[in-house]
């Protein structure tokens, strides 16, 4: 997928091992502002190919390129939980982006996905004080449902998406 606007091309792309380092550099960013590391996010976001690409999982990156530069700005997962159900996560934009839509765009890019190759549902795990992130999901379709504990420290909510009621 590629947009274009105002001289600045914005494409999302898939996971490469020379992007690596994008995926703990960008969580880390967030995660640092806004919570803390936890000992998975560690092991994780260290080795993304072997963690999420080699378990059956997929990474996505957000690329924006103008005439002078080219940067990743935004990355997210989804991690393989089952066939059919996966987690969308490890999902940041860059505090300079933020509020532009990135994260929507690069949402709807991984549902699609998703959707396309056969599975059915999406879970994700997320905490209330990210208000804007949980009612893009909310707008979306996405609806609550129980948290099991153990997984996440900063986790407070847990949401899943039905794909058969999600268009594209």
């Amino acid at each position: 997928m590629t947009l274009e606007s105002n001289k600045k091309t914005i494409e999302i792309i898939n996971y490469d091992d020379n992007l690596s380092e994008w995926v703990k550099k960008l969580n880390y960013e967030w995660l640092e502002k806004y919570f803390k590391l936890e000992k998975g996010d560690i092991i994780s976001l260290s080795n993304p190919k072997k963690e999420i690409i080699d378990k059956g999982g997929y990474i996505f990156f957000v690329k924006i390129k103008n005439e002078k530069s080219e940067n990743i700005i935004a990355t997210a997962s989804l991690l393989k939980k089952t066939d059919t159900i996966f987690e969308l996560g490890k999902m940041a934009v860059t505090s300079k982006e933020q509020g532009n839509g990135i994260g929507k765009l690069l949402v709807k890019h991984c549902l699609d996905f998703a959707k396309n190759n056969s599975i059915s549902t999406i879970i994700l795990y997320s905490n209330t004080q990210l208000q804007s992130a949980i009612h893009l999901y909310k707008k979306i379709g996405f609806e609550e449902i129980r948290l099991e504990e153990g997984l996440y420290q900063r986790a407070n909510i847990k949401m899943q998406l039905d794909l058969k009621n999600y268009s594209l």
